[in-house]
């Protein structure tokens, strides 16, 4: 995937001065050893320079992981470690940072031997919040030198969405179409993130579309597609407008991006698009979103957000659609009720008119957008990707600023069934435990949009900890609770 992040962490063990600095040094080593034995050298640095007991010895540390291009830092108590030293580290550090402890080695040793990290990791994190430092601390943060390695590992794509956002620029176009204002949200919680965002006019890209009559890197583009669609090419006749799109929204993020790293669009789809360009952007934006450059609908600003964060998580091509429609009854007894363990009330259909890419698709066609096509010249509305969903783990999320500019997020595993939708767009049948329930008491109660980013496996604890990190507060980090969990705002006589 292009357009996200490579994560470097550097590994910097620290200690208390009253305690052996041998401990430390030995439980370091054996941490690299076991993390280089199950996972890929390049994600971490060892910083061998020193081991940090003191404020210069910090400085020394952070200069190091620096030097070595480290973007990401895991501080290592080794043994009970010092407090001060430690968490100015992670202050003065700039980027993504996790806390973790060693475990006490075995029953033989526990004189000379024994660390204590069990009780610092206390201080250290009583020492964060005095200071205002926010840190990933995992959910039981102590162990020996492969449970350390693991929990960097699961530190990567936390750390890389976050790394991502502060260097994410969103390119808007368009204000969103009338009589739809599920999309709309403030701002300015964007620059709170570190995102920054560039809004322009449906015109801006109209004039730039033109500026590509004739490009020479139209056929190119146009025989690229024609390799991925194979024998859903039913609409041969639009891909030069589509290859002419593209090209218009690749050359305008490099034009664009400034000096940020990481771009996504929001852009325009209805209702003027189709007549002026001729078409309808929806395989483009697949194709983009496919390549990491996520592009969400109708100028869903942070559906493109949301998008970018399970890029970064999953590493893989996500999706944008509607929590758009009821699974009739008759097909759920057909289909799912003796062959699924989900309720009626489990199951939805999520639906898009066709922006997902087509490896996403047990199967793709080119087509035209029905919707729009009720109302305007069939020939207008081609450039659609059609197809069901591939079976299999989701995740379903969102990360939103309210109208009064708080950020709230949602995050729901379940799956795709493989369950034939009878319908269009790109579409698929979904199950997710308590649906009903989720749907009701997080979705309607807390104002959501219709528009949940999709990420194609279960990355519902990653997401949780990177809108923690981000500092969604706790208790706006929404979920489908399960059965006998109750939701403060759901009846208990019902």
């Amino acid at each position: 995937m292009i357009n996200i992040p490579k994560v470097k962490v550097g590994i910097v063990a620290v200690s208390r001065d009253c305690f052996p600095e041998s401990l430390s040094v030995g439980r370091r080593e054996a941490l690299v050893k076991a993390y280089h034995k199950a996972f890929d050298a390049e994600d971490i640095y060892e910083c061998p320079i020193c081991i940090v007991e003191s404020e210069i010895h910090m400085v020394q540390a952070l200069e190091d992981i620096k030097k070595a291009g480290c973007n990401a830092l895991c501080v290592y108590l080794g043994n009970f470690g010092p407090e001060i030293s430690e968490t100015l580290l992670a202050k003065h550090f700039e980027g993504p940072k996790m806390f973790i402890a060693a475990a006490e080695e075995t029953q033989d040793n526990l004189i000379q031997g024994r660390g204590d990290a069990y009780c610092g990791m206390l201080n250290a994190s009583y020492n964060l919040k005095l200071r205002g430092v926010g840190a990933y601390i995992p959910e039981y943060p102590v162990g020996n030198a492969i449970d350390c390695a693991k929990m960097i590992h699961e530190f990567l794509p936390i750390a890389r969405a976050v790394i991502g956002l502060s260097k994410l620029k969103i390119i808007s176009f368009g204000p969103r179409p009338t009589n739809f204002l599920a999309c709309n949200a403030p701002i300015q919680q964007l620059y709170h993130l570190g995102v920054e965002i560039e809004e322009n006019s449906e015109l801006d890209l109209f004039e730039a579309y033109h500026k590509h009559d004739g490009d020479k890197r139209i056929p190119e583009i146009v025989a690229d597609m024609e390799a991925e669609l194979g024998e859903g090419n039913k609409k041969p006749e639009i891909l030069e407008k589509l290859a002419q799109y593209e090209l218009t929204l690749t050359d305008w993020i490099e034009e664009h991006k400034g000096y940020r790293e990481y771009v996504v669009i929001a852009g325009k789809c209805w209702p003027a698009f189709q007549t002026q360009f001729g078409f309808v952007p929806c395989y483009v934006n697949s194709r983009l979103t496919g390549r990491g450059i996520p592009v969400s609908c109708e100028v869903d600003i942070y559906g493109a957000l949301s998008e970018f964060i399970g890029t970064c998580v999953s590493e893989d091509a996500v999706t944008l659609l509607d929590i758009n429609n009821s699974v009739p009854k008759d097909m759920y007894k057909e289909s799912i009720e003796k062959q699924f363990s989900y309720k009626h009330t489990d199951t939805f259909m999520g639906f898009h008119c066709g922006n997902t890419c087509s490896k996403k698709l047990s199967a793709c066609e080119m087509k035209y957008q029905m919707i729009m096509a009720r109302s305007l010249p069939v020939e207008v509305t081609n450039g659609t990707l059609e197809g069901d969903i591939m079976p299999g783990d989701i995740t379903f999320f969102r990360l939103q600023s309210t109208s009064d500019n708080k950020l709230r997020a949602y995050t729901a595993q379940g799956e795709v069934l493989p369950v034939a939708t009878k319908s269009f767009g790109a579409i698929g049948v979904f199950a997710i435990p308590e649906m009903g329930r989720f749907y009701r008491h997080v979705l309607i109660e807390k104002n959501y949009p219709h528009h949940g980013a999709v990420a194609f496996g279960h990355f519902g604890k990653e997401l949780f900890e990177v809108f923690k990190y981000i500092g969604v507060p706790v208790d706006e980090i929404n979920f489908n609770q399960p059965a006998g969990m109750r939701y403060p705002t759901e009846n208990p006589f019902a």
